[in-house]
């Protein structure tokens, strides 16, 4: 009865501190749904609902801010050390009103709806967080960096951001197109679909998803659904080593074309799937690898032409 009380207590505490914040809000930013968070100060106990969201906060200036985070938070090393309050999906949500967090960040597509909702009714600001372009992390940085009142911090961070996401897309402009498959799990095979960020990392690299037209963002294929669409190349990722991300399996299927061509390629997960700072890092790691397949490309058709002149001289 009396830990009801103290919850009650501080519902009551958050849903006050959410309406006076509304009231004489200093700090307007908009987060990636659209909607407005205001803050009447910087925030300075944030709580990070998502391992991506955790490595945004780190990098623009909000270390010192994090009371609070979810499983997997494991980049930095200092992100390791912060209290967990349950994992993206689940969380202690006593535990998260004890804290007595003035902004939470959320990543709705990982997170509990019913606990998202939850979340709403305390009045505590929440910033949803979902960059669906490489552009939009160091954006993303700047607008927490405005909200932790780190704006110098998030801004140099953002800027460098940039500087590799400009030399890159440089780098890898006009290159031939490679058709290939990403798959994020082999049992059940799961993708992603063209408007998954990890989808535009594709694009700037010259990179087609054999499966961008689907409608859900992360859908779950067939093995004949891959052999029809026939691939280039086909990408695994793992988040733990040593793992070789179930790609390995495709080469059972010698006829389909990344296997006759050694294109059965490994990221890793914790770059590439994770839309923080070190996906641009991800990003050129699949860059080099699809410049791998045009070389692959280009020695196949060299090999077949010296066969044929060998053939003709005979």
């Amino acid at each position: 009865m009396k830990k009801t009380m103290q919850t009650w207590s501080l519902l009551f505490f958050f849903s006050l501190c959410g309406m006076i914040s509304h009231a004489n809000a200093a700090i307007r930013v908009q987060d990636d749904y659209g909607n407005t968070v205001l803050l009447q100060k910087p925030a300075q106990r944030v709580i990070s609902m998502s391992p991506h969201v955790t490595e945004l906060l780190f990098a623009a200036g909000g270390s010192t801010h994090l009371v609070g985070v979810v499983s997997y938070s494991d980049y930095p090393e200092a992100a390791k050390f912060i209290p967990q309050i349950g994992d993206n999906r689940q969380i202690d949500l006593e535990r998260v009103i004890a804290m007595k967090p003035d902004l939470i960040v959320v990543w709705l597509y990982g997170s509990s709806m019913r606990q998202v909702e939850q979340l709403q009714k305390l009045g505590i600001p929440l910033f949803y967080s979902e960059p669906h372009k490489l552009d939009d992390i160091p954006d993303s940085l700047i607008r927490l960096g405005r909200l932790l009142g780190t704006d110098k911090e998030a801004q140099q961070a953002a800027s460098d951001l940039r500087q590799k996401l400009g030399a890159l897309t440089k780098q890898y402009a006009n290159r031939s197109p490679v058709r290939l498959f990403y798959q994020v799990w082999d049992k059940p095979l799961y993708t992603l679909n063209g408007q998954h960020i990890v989808s535009d990392a594709m694009r700037l690299c010259g990179g087609e998803n054999i499966f961008s037209k689907m409608k859900v963002a992360a859908p779950s294929v067939g093995i004949e659904a891959v052999l029809q669409e026939n691939p280039e190349a086909i990408f695994g990722s793992a988040e733990k080593s040593p793992s070789d991300g179930g790609i390995n399996m495709w080469k059972r299927y010698p006829t389909l074309t990344a296997v006759q061509r050694g294109n059965l390629f490994l990221l890793d997960g914790n770059l590439l799937n994770r839309a923080g700072p070190r996906m641009i890092a991800g990003a050129a790691a699949l860059c080099e690898k699809l410049e791998q397949a045009r070389m692959n490309r280009v020695n196949r058709a060299e090999n077949k032409t010296e066969n044929r002149t060998e053939v003709s001289a005979k």
